[in-house]
């Protein structure tokens, strides 16, 4: 890792998002402890990081010595007391405001040297995050990734109004160090940048679908063959300042009054709950997926990211 200002890394939780920071620290040589509530959860989070190192040696990004060499960068603990000399916790526990307070609780009483605690929360404001936090509330941030961090690059961070000067600052050097592509939000809003853009366009794609336009797999076909492909390469404001403004001017003032915006949960969703079609998970949603190759979805899913991979391998 390119800073010497972190000693220990902290992860609280286990389940994918963690096990995917856990991935990313690791493999940039950070001793790294999860916390985990039992061995039973431990082991289930050390699966997934064996999973995702498996992944990166099959893509022949690194060997299987340079995966045991990282991998080696990673303990787990039961308890806060084992993580007291912690200065850096990403805490990736269940989006419930409750449950993450419960958590800053037991790393104000046990760990005495935080420099940060970074929650990768989706939708929790700072703000709200540290309502009852004590002796730490100037140092708990948003540091928002996508799934799975460890090959999406990009987060978003977002302070609150106790924060302290040169905290957010110190999370941007680390998360860097970890060749991540981190943001500063200006002012902090619900769902940050990436969510809001992410479900203004699945509030319109259901629009679609609900007014008989279009099936979902004809907008995924879409989005695949359209534009997104070029946000790979190009950001959106690029994009239509180079299409020029009179352009953009005539495009939004036809379109803008037509789009949705709908703000309640749309039928097309509630519906579904209903009537147990919950997506993958029970075989069936906006798709069948009772026939699909996991296993090939998910190397489809990861594929855009790989060339992003660009870590500096701890040798020893």
């Amino acid at each position: 890792m390119q800073t010497d200002t972190v000693k220990h890394i902290g992860i609280i939780g286990t389940g994918m998002m963690a096990s995917s920071m856990a991935v990313l620290t690791t493999g940039h040589g950070c001793k790294t402890s999860v916390l985990a509530r039992s061995p039973q959860r431990a082991q289930s989070c050390r699966d997934d990081i064996d999973s995702f190192y498996r992944e990166i040696t099959d893509n022949k990004l690194i060997t299987q010595k340079q995966s045991d060499i990282c991998k080696g960068y990673l303990n787990f603990a039961f308890t806060y007391e084992e993580m007291a000399d912690v200065d850096v916790f990403f805490e990736c526990v269940a989006e419930v405001p409750e449950a993450k307070h419960t958590v800053y609780r037991e790393i104000e009483k046990h760990c005495p040297n935080v420099k940060v605690i970074c929650s990768v929360s989706s939708s929790i404001v700072a703000d709200d995050l540290v309502k009852k936090a004590g002796k730490y509330r100037d140092r708990i941030i948003v540091t928002h990734p996508f799934n799975p961090p460890h090959l999406v690059p990009f987060f978003e961070l977002a302070k609150g109004a106790d924060t302290r000067e040169g905290v957010v600052e110190f999370a941007v050097e680390i998360l860097e160090a970890l060749d991540r592509k981190p943001v500063v939000l200006k002012k902090t809003v619900p769902g940050f940048i990436g969510n809001r853009l992410q479900f203004a366009l699945w509030r319109e794609v259901l629009y679609l679908v609900e007014n008989g336009i279009a099936d979902p797999g004809d907008i995924d076909t879409c989005l695949m063959y359209s534009f997104c492909p070029r946000y790979t390469s190009i950001g959106i404001f690029e994009h239509f300042d180079n299409g020029g403004m009179q352009l953009n001017y005539n495009v939004v003032k036809t379109l803008f009054p037509v789009l949705s915006d709908e703000k309640n949960v749309p039928g097309v969703i509630t519906e579904k709950i209903e009537a147990g079609d919950m997506g993958q998970k029970t075989g069936k949603g906006f798709y069948d997926w009772r026939n699909v190759d996991m296993d090939a979805y998910r190397k489809r899913v990861s594929a855009p990211y790989w060339k992003f991979f660009n870590w500096d391998i701890p040798e020893e």
